[in-house]
């Protein structure tokens, strides 16, 4: 399983939201590079980056910062928040982005997903953002009114990398991931699936790993940043 730390995001710094209220955001980092160095010298072999502004606005916002972040380590980065069209993903993968998430994309226009993936294959993940089961949009703003899984399944055999599917209402809460409706997602595709939101401590990587679905890695974001996960420990679970 692989141990993604997040980045988010908003006006340039580094945050952390509650259930993706932007009005809502903790700052734990003004310098998004160099809290990027700080993950990749844990030990993390991946990083997860949201554009917060971007999501909402639908197009790129924190360029300059993620440009930043890109330069300042040498592990792969996913990148996901505003990307809605192939001129924006090949611009990304270009200036060194290694996987492009879509998501408000992935809901409206599957073609593009479709296009995207068979263009750049191994580089295309689809986010999956759902509230009470029921898929939501634009930065969290929006209710698609579509299930998750059944979102997951419209991309079966399209080639995509991976899903992303973040439990909203435990996102940076600490709650604790929602493992059933994670596994839920990761049994209906085969496609590999990354767990998202309300992790609160190693327990809950250990819980993903010893589900019998087949979920792929999770990503971390508050508990790193207050200290309840030790990066160490996470990826040596994660690992065994």
């Amino acid at each position: 399983m692989i141990v993604f730390p997040a980045i988010d995001l908003k006006d340039g710094q580094c945050v952390r939201l509650r259930q993706g209220d932007l009005a809502q955001s903790t700052v734990f980092n003004n310098d998004a590079a160099a809290q990027a160095r700080s993950f990749e010298s844990s030990g993390f072999r991946w990083l997860h980056v949201v554009d917060l502004n971007g999501a909402v606005a639908g197009t790129s916002i924190n360029a300059s910062a993620v440009r930043d972040v890109v330069a300042a380590i040498k592990i792969p980065v996913q990148l996901g928040g505003g990307i809605r069209d192939l001129a924006a993903i090949e611009g990304w993968l270009l200036a060194g982005i290694s996987r492009v998430i879509l998501g408000t994309a992935a809901v409206r226009n599957p073609a593009l997903v479709r296009e995207a993936a068979h263009k750049f294959p191994g580089r295309i993940a689809v986010g999956i953002d759902a509230r009470n089961g029921v898929v939501a949009v634009d930065g969290w703003t929006a209710t698609a009114g579509v299930a998750a899984t059944e979102i997951a399944q419209r991309y079966e055999g399209a080639g995509i990398a991976a899903i992303i599917f973040t439990d909203i209402a435990r996102d940076g809460m600490l709650e604790g991931v929602n493992v059933e409706a994670t596994a839920a997602i990761a049994s209906a595709v085969s496609i590999p699936v990354i767990a998202s939101g309300g992790v609160s401590s190693v327990a809950d990587v250990i819980r993903l790993k010893v589900s019998e679905a087949p979920i792929a890695g999770v990503i971390i974001g508050r508990a790193l940043y207050d200290g309840r996960i030790d990066p160490a420990e996470a990826l040596s679970v994660a690992r065994d």
